[in-house]
């Protein structure tokens, strides 16, 4: 099952895809409490095309994609600067798919809304 909400994570830093990073996927409910509505792990291509749990759409809101860096960085003998990195973004339309890339190196990082 493929879903509306998915993201992909390029190292910039050796320019390749980045796999094993562990992402969570929270929806705000109220002002200030989070829930979780899924999460994964990206593959050889730094994907993670499943991050809503089945039957589970996205509901117009305020969503938080949160990226566990520090293993990844670990893994390669890396040091870097970003532990986690949390990526809050806005849902208008439930019915549009929502790509969230990060690009990534250990002492930066971007994002954008994809395609």
């Amino acid at each position: 099952m493929n879903s509306t909400i998915t993201t992909h994570v390029l190292d910039t830093s050796n320019g390749r895809p980045a796999e094993g990073i562990h992402a969570t996927l929270d929806v705000l409910e109220g002002t200030d409490s989070w829930k979780t509505l899924g999460e994964g792990t990206t593959n050889k291509e730094g994907r993670i095309d499943s991050l809503l749990r089945e039957n589970n759409a996205p509901m117009p809101g305020t969503y938080r994609l949160t990226f566990d860096v520090a293993p990844y960085f670990q893994s390669l003998g890396i040091e870097s600067f970003f532990e986690k990195i949390p990526i809050v973004f806005r849902i208008k339309d439930p019915d549009q798919h929502y790509h969230v890339p990060l690009l990534l190196n250990p002492f930066g990082y971007s994002t954008y809304r994809g395609s």
